[in-house]
């Protein structure tokens, strides 16, 4: 048994003891937690209860953005040993899937997700994951970069996905912790600028604070009248939708150029009308994003080269004792905050 934060049911959250595996088997690897980011999914489940098909219908522990110690190893284990700073990619698919064999094991029906009904997730002290799906932190690296290691790996999925060129210029709907990532990701994709924008000034001045991230505040002005005044008409070679509102997609193909890439990186909670004809009239590649594959090891080498600085994204820190206020303010969504995280160890 062990301390977890529990989600008990829509709205309801617990700090109590659990019983949870706690011995590393063949392959993988006790890591004591240090460090949890609260995703915006974990906050949906806390508010709603559920996202798309995944219902919650029993406690489930919350958290899915962790780095750790490891401080122990199972049989068969060669690539990590006790005392290893590692962040943990949270999905486990069934590797012999044909969505793994295909290289999209995070499409895999059998993924096994941390705190994805009805899997629990790494908010208590100690977690058993594969080591496969754990990485060795360099030196440079904190364990509240670690932790932001996940969330930037969906920022380099869709980059991936756009196929950007260098030079292109790119536009992001939505200045939250996964659009900045989008952008930044694009960035260090080869953009020579990316537009971002936003209801909220104060997400805009933290993505402001990046060189070649140029926030727009669509309070002032409609984001189509800015890219077409900045691409001369044109429109950007790489648009990404990352706010996940529905009315995000009211005319959101007036943003990008004849031919270019649209990708969908938000999870609309209610259905979103697409405007076909606008897509096909640009003969526009649209692409999807859902999670990420075979990409942690490279977010994680961005971000140690220094090239990629998350730091300035984590705008909260909490306790494991507060941990429950961490949620109440994630909740709230105050438009200065981009990323809280959890501090596990004092």
């Amino acid at each position: 048994m062990q301390q977890a934060l529990v989600l008990e049911k829509k709205g309801v959250l617990s700090l109590r003891e659990i019983d949870l595996p706690a011995e590393a088997g063949p392959g993988e690897v006790k890591i004591e937690i240090d460090t949890v980011g609260v995703c915006g999914s974990d906050v949906h489940y806390y508010t709603h209860g559920a996202i798309g098909p995944y219902v919650l219908r029993e406690p489930m522990v919350l958290g899915h953005e962790a780095a750790g110690t490891v401080v122990d190893v199972g049989s068969d284990v060669r690539n990590l040993k006790v005392g290893d700073r590692v962040c943990m990619e949270p999905g486990v698919p069934n590797l012999s899937s044909r969505a793994s064999k295909l290289g999209i094991y995070n499409v895999d029906p059998d993924v096994r997700f941390w705190a994805t009904p009805p899997i629990h997730g790494v908010l208590t002290p100690f977690v058993i994951h594969p080591a496969a799906f754990t990485y060795k932190l360099p030196d440079n690296v904190s364990f509240a970069e670690g932790a932001m290691v996940e969330p930037f790996a969906i920022g380099m999925q869709a980059a991936t996905r756009a196929r950007i060129q260098p030079g292109d210029v790119g536009a992001v709907i939505g200045a939250g912790p996964i659009g900045i990532m989008v952008a930044l990701a694009a960035l260090a994709g080869g953009c020579a600028r990316v537009f971002i924008s936003d209801l909220s000034a104060d997400k805009l001045k933290i993505a402001g604070q990046y060189p070649g991230l140029i926030p727009v505040n669509i309070t002032k002005r409609p984001f189509a009248d800015v890219i077409a005044e900045e691409t001369g008409g044109w429109g950007a070679d790489v648009v990404f939708e990352a706010s996940g509102s529905p009315k995000a997609y009211q005319g959101m193909f007036d943003l990008v150029r004849p031919g270019g890439a649209f990708v969908l990186v938000g999870l609309p909670v209610e259905p979103a009308q697409l405007d076909v004809a606008g897509a096909i009239s640009k003969e526009v590649c649209i692409e999807t994003v859902f999670r990420y594959a075979n990409i942690f090891d490279r977010a994680l080498e961005l971000i140690a080269s220094g090239k990629v600085d998350l730091k300035p994204l984590i705008t909260g820190t909490f306790d494991f004792k507060d941990s429950i206020k961490a949620f109440e303010r994630a909740a709230a969504g105050l438009p200065s905050d981009v990323k809280l995280q959890i501090k596990m160890k004092e």
